[in-house]
């Protein structure tokens, strides 16, 4: 599954920039992810650093985006090449 920022978001700048596959960006009022993009870091790391960072645990999977880890896998070999 992609990932999913919800509104309780507060802005607080720490997922942005340590997302590998430049995904989260600022959205109108939080910031958002693109799910295109979003691979939840498989392929760089073992867990997602947006959540690791997040300090309202407000990024959840997005339950209309289910993807697999081989699915996973395969859009970062896709964005990596």
């Amino acid at each position: 599954m992609a990932l999913l920022i919800e509104s309780n978001c507060i802005n607080c700048d720490m997922c942005e920039p340590e997302c590998p596959n430049e995904a989260i960006f600022m959205g109108k009022e939080i910031y958002e992810i693109n799910p295109d993009k979003c691979t939840e870091c498989v392929g760089h790391y073992d867990e997602p650093q947006c959540v690791a960072v997040c300090s309202t645990d407000c990024i959840i999977q997005d339950p209309i985006r289910k993807e697999t880890t081989e699915q996973l896998a395969e859009k970062f070999v896709a964005l990596t090449s």
